[in-house]
């Protein structure tokens, strides 16, 4: 049964539905190039180049080198091996757990994991934001917040069509202004005795840079189907998330690198803030609000499966991101938000092992999949899913834990790695078994507003 449309409630909704509960059509996919720029998106952050800056205080270029490329390679493989299965199934992660791993009322426990992880997020950028924006150009910083929080929140709202078009314009302004910058600073010096320089600080550990470098974005990892169900080719997921990674790790953070060798602090945002002028600090700030709009975007995304398997009810997006929207710039401009950071960084260790399930049981157990694939090319929901797979929670608690106590190597890898090698091991043992059966009553059916996700007031 399809949600009820805008005509027939006699009321319109606001913004769009984005396929919240349905697989994107193969003929509402987008093209490579407005996908690319979605994934570059992600790499244009001044913090990017404030994390180079402090791995190369503390490392030789070499080393530094070495420990970018084993977070790239780990971040890849795993955006890669999740990304792609939310590409062949148009699906998001939250929805796409329900039949990979989960269950659905495990998907309810995923969804609110990562709603809550995103949204929390969201509010602490949001914060950092407009001390930052206060610091810059003066006024007071909850005002700055709230002018942020609001901004993010209604282009969020008209959902991927328009944040991908934000990204065109944010994108190639953020890279060509940086690169200016960056030139700039580094004309009166020699770059070959920046790379050959020993650090000017304190020693970091290959581990410890290898850590930082991939459990930063090892969430957006795990919800990068939210961004591949757009795709139209897994040779495009590939290419993209590697083109991001090479953007990221290899030009932003290596160049951060010899920024912390030049200036012998982590302290580099000043270089391209400093002379670049107003136009390069608003470019920034657009930078930083094209990433931060994914946290809200994935949020609601978690939200929407969360009440439609707890409470039965299929909330629209739109009006779904306006209430995370609004909270979060109310905890930001409030300052509550950067008391939860600790809690924030728990929930990180908490999502790589849905990351480690998704991959065990799309590409090796298979014991849940069938449904999927038997529905793909019609391009529906599969009318029935697994209510409770109780190993899958179990192990998702053993990797956790791993993660969080085990003080050798990369925490967010450990858990991640954990999952994947118990759901593996187990589930071709048969040990993983599904409980239940519960009927999909109003997802079968792509409500209109997924038909027409582009259409302002689409129900």
């Amino acid at each position: 049964m399809a949600a009820p449309s805008a005509a027939e409630t006699g009321g319109k909704q606001i913004g769009s539905d984005d396929y919240a509960l349905s697989r994107v059509p193969r003929d509402k996919r987008l093209g490579f190039w407005t996908m690319l720029l979605q994934w570059l998106a992600q790499s244009g952050s001044i913090s990017q180049f404030t994390l180079g800056a402090t791995i190369g205080v503390g490392m030789t270029f070499g080393d530094a080198f070495l420990a970018f490329t084993l977070g790239a390679v780990v971040l890849e493989v795993v955006i890669f091996a999740i990304g792609l299965a939310g590409m062949r199934e148009g699906l998001a992660t939250p929805l796409l757990t329900r039949w990979v791993g989960f269950g659905r009322n495990g998907s309810a426990l995923v969804s609110f994991v990562i709603a809550v992880s995103l949204v929390g997020w969201f509010g602490v950028q949001n914060s950092i934001f407009g001390n930052s924006v206060s610091a810059l150009v003066g006024g007071a910083s909850w005002l700055w917040c709230v002018v942020a929080g609001v901004a993010i929140t209604a282009l969020v709202i008209f959902g991927f069509k328009y944040m991908a078009i934000f990204a065109k314009i944010v994108t190639p302004l953020f890279f060509a202004m940086v690169a200016w910058s960056v030139t700039d600073a580094l004309m009166d010096h020699s770059v070959a005795d920046l790379v050959s320089a020993p650090p000017p600080g304190e020693t970091i550990p290959l581990a410890v840079a290898a850590t930082a470098i991939a459990g930063g974005f090892m969430t957006g990892a795990i919800v990068a189907p939210e961004m591949t169900r757009y795709n139209k080719k897994g040779s495009h997921v590939f290419l993209q998330s590697a083109s991001s990674m090479i953007l990221s790790e290899y030009i932003v953070g290596m160049t951060g690198v010899l920024l912390g060798h030049m200036v012998k602090s982590s302290e580099v945002s000043h270089i391209v803030l400093s002379t670049s002028g107003a136009f390069g600090v608003l470019v920034v700030l657009m930078s930083t609000a094209k990433i931060n709009d994914w946290n809200l975007y994935g949020s609601s995304l978690g939200v929407v499966n969360f009440f439609q398997v707890v409470f039965g009810k299929r909330l629209h997006r739109g009006v779904v991101t306006i209430m995370l929207g609004l909270a979060g710039t109310l905890l930001s401009a409030v300052g509550i938000m950067t008391h939860f950071t600790e809690f924030l960084s728990v929930l990180g260790v908490a999502i790589p092992p849905i990351g480690g399930i998704i991959v065990a049981e799309y590409w090796v157990v298979r014991r849940m999949c069938k449904p999927l694939d038997d529905t793909r090319a019609a391009q529906t929901l599969p009318t029935t899913s697994p209510t409770w797979v109780p190993m899958s929670l179990v192990i998702w608690a053993l990797a956790f834990c791993v993660g969080k106590f085990y003080d050798g190597g990369i925490p967010a890898l450990n858990s991640l790695a954990t999952a994947f090698i118990l759901y593996s091991v187990l589930g071709l043992l048969g040990w993983i078994r599904t409980y239940g059966t519960t009927t999909l009553d109003d997802e079968a059916t792509p409500a209109p507003a997924d038909r027409t996700p582009d259409t302002v007031g689409a129900a």
